[in-house]
């Protein structure tokens, strides 16, 4: 009798599914809490690092730092997601927090320019290439484990809490921010406060880590493990040339949703503070409000996906992003009460839920077991570079220039493009690659 006849998907009971989901999801939330905390405090450490400069310099330089880190998330997802396909999806976790937590810790105990020089942005560069390393695995091994732990007909539900981990950890960032700036003063923050959020996600990726390993591995990676019966994918360039389909829907349906995304979360603090004239404090609980709202919405979006399938909703947000960007954008620079800009982000972040709550699982089903990791994570990781990763440094660019509005019609190009993706490619419920 062959392997595959003898061998199949593990049978999980429900507790221990949710246990595992759970788990991974809360090692996810602290590797985004680390991430955002950057772009959370950046409005304060830019200025121990970039001394001579005015604001919007300073911030041009903090997002050029945080766009390194994105360039190197294509090495770690490539590195990390063969990883994850060849010694398991809980193994590539627990490896990607270790990384995140010693990128947080460089930057907690690194001096500032007045002391050292160029050596502290030179520093700081390389702590951030340490969490992109971490960041680029996380991703494609995070979405591959909560896809596989998923059961078929609620995994839109169940993978969605990578985002509600992902928005989560932003908004524990946030939540760290506002109660820093309610205790310490403008500066004490500048002064020494900023470093410690990155002390406390250094903490708590430790945390992650003991989690993680007591994880269980997918019963689709231990299938796939057991069989014998025929020669499989393997997780390299080869492996993925054999799939160029589900690797152009990678990069076609994340170009523009990520964009999207890191416009209408990260950016959007400092769009509120640089553009439409609110102070740091009130920029920064207007995000903390939306992104609350936001993550509670990711699982109702997943659950609306199982029931009427993955593209109608990818539709939905890619027709009304690119027709509805634009304007949101004028009227949110022009917003004058912190309800205003809270009712205008929410729109946005409703519409863009309809990208951030099923991306994961789309890209999952797309790909069969032996190079699922790799081919969600390495493309994902180039995309997200190019447009989510340069998002806020456009942005400031062009705002720099005096054409800020040009970055509206940019970010409204490119969902528009994500748009032709989404009403051409195939229903990945639908395919077939994932287990039950």
């Amino acid at each position: 009798m062959t392997a595959s006849a003898t061998t199949q998907p593990v049978t999980r009971p429900r507790a221990s599914r949710l246990r595992s989901i759970l788990g991974g999801s809360i090692g996810n939330l602290v590797e985004w809490y680390d991430w955002y905390a950057y772009s959370a405090f950046s409005l304060y450490f830019s200025k121990a690092f970039f001394p001579q400069a005015d604001q919007t310099v300073q911030l041009l330089n903090a997002a050029a730092v945080f766009a390194v880190g994105f360039f190197v998330r294509p090495l770690g997802g490539w590195i990390m997601g063969r990883y994850a396909d060849k010694a398991g999806r809980r193994a590539a976790l627990t490896l990607s927090v270790l990384l995140m937590c010693g990128g947080s810790l460089l930057i907690a105990i690194t001096p500032g320019y007045a002391t050292i020089g160029p050596l502290a942005p030179a520093i700081l560069v390389l702590a951030r290439l340490v969490q992109g390393l971490s960041l680029g695995g996380e991703y494609g091994a995070s979405a591959t484990y909560l896809s596989e732990m998923a059961g078929q007909k609620h995994r839109g539900f169940w993978s969605s809490f990578q985002y509600v981990t992902l928005i989560g950890g932003q908004l524990l960032a946030l939540s760290v921010l506002l109660v820093l700036q309610r205790t310490l003063t403008t500066e004490e923050l500048n002064a020494w406060g900023w470093r410690v959020p990155f002390v406390v996600g250094a903490l708590c990726a430790l945390v992650a880590i003991l989690l993680r390993r007591s994880m269980e591995e997918t019963g689709d990676f231990q299938h796939e493990v057991a069989d014998t019966s025929h020669a499989k994918t393997r997780a390299t360039l080869r492996g993925l040339a054999q799939h160029p389909r589900a690797v152009a829907t990678v990069v076609g349906l994340t170009a523009g949703g990520a964009l999207a995304f890191y416009t209408f979360t990260t950016y959007a603090q400092k769009f509120l503070v640089n553009t439409a004239g609110f102070t740091a404090r009130q920029a920064t609980f207007v995000n903390a409000v939306t992104l609350t709202v936001y993550m509670l919405l990711q699982p109702l979006v997943g659950a609306l996906s199982d029931r009427i399938g993955r593209r109608p909703v990818l539709m939905t947000f890619g027709l009304v992003g690119a027709i509805g960007t634009v304007p949101l954008l004028r009227a949110l620079g022009g917003a004058t009460s912190e309800t205003e800009a809270i009712l205008l982000l929410l729109c946005a972040l409703t519409v863009l839920s309809g990208y951030t709550a099923i991306n994961a699982v789309v890209k999952a089903e797309l790909f069969p077991t032996g190079i699922r990791a790799l081919g969600v994570g390495f493309p994902y990781a180039i995309t997200v570079s190019v447009f989510g990763g340069t998002a806020e440094y456009v942005a400031l660019w062009f705002k720099n220039a005096g054409h800020e509005e040009w970055f509206y019609w940019y970010v409204s190009a490119c969902i528009a493009a994500s748009f032709v993706v989404y009403a051409t490619m195939r229903e990945s419920s639908r395919i077939g690659h994932m287990g039950e």
